[in-house]
């Protein structure tokens, strides 16, 4: 039995990244289906932008537990409503012309191997669908990509002290890519793939 749960949301959904081979066993649940035992249940919870987050933090509790006991949660999207304690609301960009949405890196995740940043800055030939802002990591959290222009940490990876890893993307979701054909496309299969692997390693 898989023990990933993936968060619907109320919409926009990319079905197609549950249909990836890496991506099997998957569960899935709708965000006002959840119950104290998918917290309990579960090693990851993947959470997806677009979400009714006021109907998430509701289980602020629970998840609090999830990462204590030392589970994995991958966000996506402006926090607006207080998730966890310890995580700041979204705070917007200084700019949104194209040269204030461009993408650069600052250290190197197993999620983004292979992955050009200008595939991040630019979807389509626009810029800004991979981030617009921030939100803020906590202390020693390690930022994994940020804007060049008022390096607002657009996404970043922490251990928790207390337990538990966050991976945290403050934009549309990072499987929106996974039917493009840019080198985008590696990040679907290769965040559940590292996913995987950190459940088969006890991490």
């Amino acid at each position: 039995m898989s023990s990933i749960l993936y968060v619907r949301a109320v919409g926009h959904e990319f079905p197609s990244f549950l249909q990836l081979p890496e991506a099997q066993g998957v569960v899935t649940r709708h965000v006002r289906e959840l119950g104290a035992a998918d917290f309990a249940r579960f090693d990851v919870i993947i959470v997806p932008a677009h979400i009714d987050q006021r109907a998430f933090a509701g289980h602020s509790a629970e998840l609090e537990r999830f990462l204590d006991k030392g589970g994995t949660l991958v966000f996506n999207g402006h926090l607006v409503y207080p998730v966890l304690p310890e995580l700041a609301m979204f705070v917007q960009a200084a700019g949104s012309r194209k040269d204030d949405l461009l993408v650069e890196r600052t250290a190197a995740h197993p999620v983004f191997d292979g992955v050009d940043v200008h595939d991040l800055s630019f979807r389509r030939g626009v810029a800004g669908f991979y981030g617009r802002g921030a939100n803020p990591p906590p202390p020693g959290a390690i930022v994994l990509h940020r804007l060049k222009a008022d390096r607002s940490p657009v996404n970043w990876y922490w251990e928790r002290p207390q337990g538990g890893r966050i991976l945290m993307h403050s934009g549309n979701p990072l499987w929106m890519y996974v039917n493009d054909d840019t080198s985008a496309a590696r990040i679907a299969p290769q965040l559940l793939r590292w996913l995987k692997a950190g459940i088969h390693q006890g991490a």
